[in-house]
């Protein structure tokens, strides 16, 4: 006779899911803070990469990379900071979800820490140039930028980083084992144009839109 957990494997509320996992330790239940603290400054301000999490109206997540030098992410003061938008494809994913649901999510990456720091928020989109202004890069200051407004920010532990191997040395794929973003491009969408054609296009991209 099949178990409870065989007969119904989905997990629909909370009891049920703590009876599987368990609590958490009161350091770990009790990490979240208001506010930035001087470890969560230096964070940001070392950080080149972050991952930008919202949600439309539709319920549709959307989850968006964001890069630059470190230090691109201005702090402007314990419970807000400012995301520069440089150049992209014009798609506006997540400004059109911001739009629509003001709450967002971040992680940050700092390379060779293996712990992420994690912000939740409220953000708007704004194109104040004063703003703006300190986040221009190889002389083009960006239209538009995400002011957030920090409800809680935590670190997170080391443990996806660890088992991943991230920023380990001897993790990288040898770029011949995945194929080239051409080909990739060519065949989803493409199909009649030659791999050359298309890497020709995304290199002069990558050489006039960066910024």
């Amino acid at each position: 006779m099949p178990n409870e957990t065989t007969a119904n494997p989905k997990i629909s509320d909370e009891a049920r899911l703590r009876e599987i996992v368990g609590e958490p330790i009161p350091i770990v239940r009790d990490k979240e803070m208001p506010r930035l603290d001087k470890y969560c400054r230096q964070f940001i301000e070392m950080s080149p990469f972050l991952c930008l999490g919202t949600v439309g109206a539709d319920g549709h997540i959307d989850m968006s990379p964001r890069g630059d030098p470190p230090g691109f992410v201005q702090v402007l003061d314990d419970t807000t900071i400012l995301i520069p938008d440089r150049q992209g494809n014009q798609r506006v994913d997540s400004m059109q979800n911001i739009i629509d649901n003001p709450r967002i999510g971040l992680i940050f990456f700092l390379p060779g820490v293996e712990e992420t720091l994690r912000i939740r928020g409220r953000v708007s989109i704004t194109s104040d140039s004063d703003l703006l202004g300190p986040l221009a890069l190889n002389g083009k200051t960006p239209k538009l930028g995400f002011l957030i407004k920090i409800d809680q920010v935590f670190f997170q532990c080391a443990k996806a980083l660890i088992r991943s191997k991230l920023w380990d040395p001897a993790t990288p794929i040898k770029r011949s084992e995945f194929p080239p973003f051409a080909q990739i491009t060519r065949d989803q969408r493409r199909p009649d144009a030659e791999i050359a054609e298309v890497e020709a296009m995304i290199q002069e991209n990558y050489k006039t839109q960066l910024y």
